[in-house]
């Protein structure tokens, strides 16, 4: 097998964020992960000063309160998932690692230390089966 060839247009953000097929390093990593906490934040902070939340409110009332309240959240949190995942997989294909241990995401608990763990442990030198380099994509053979 031959070595990946970089792709020649530009790495942009949605590139970064949706699409799972490449590598990026930790600091790249870190940033984009920093990114869309900050928004989902953002998101919980508004529904939070929107909502009084009481003992007496049990919290699947709270929650349906927070979803009637918010009819954009459910989309938002598919979006964020698909980022997690798309960053995970870039990170683990940095280590040369395949893709599919990305679905440890899904598991609770588990899904943080993975996170974090994939954020200090540093990627492969040079090319792999999976780019060029680290923060890169590889063209398809022709």
């Amino acid at each position: 097998m031959s070595a990946p060839v970089p792709h020649p247009g530009p790495q942009s953000l949605v590139w970064l964020f949706f699409n799972p097929i490449g590598r990026i390093s930790r600091e790249p990593y870190w940033l984009s992960f920093a990114l869309v906490w900050t928004f989902f934040a953002i998101a919980i902070t508004v529904w939070l000063r929107d909502t009084t939340i009481t003992p007496e409110t049990p919290l699947p009332e709270a929650m349906a309160s927070f979803i009637e309240a918010n009819p954009l959240m459910p989309f938002m949190l598919i979006a964020f998932q698909w980022v997690e995942l798309a960053l995970v997989i870039k990170r683990l294909q940095d280590r040369g690692l395949t893709g599919f241990l990305a679905i440890l995401v899904f598991i609770p608990m588990i899904n943080l230390l993975f996170i974090a763990g994939l954020g200090l442990i540093p990627g492969q030198d040079g090319p792999n089966a999976y780019g060029p380099g680290p923060n890169s994509r590889w063209k398809r053979p022709t």
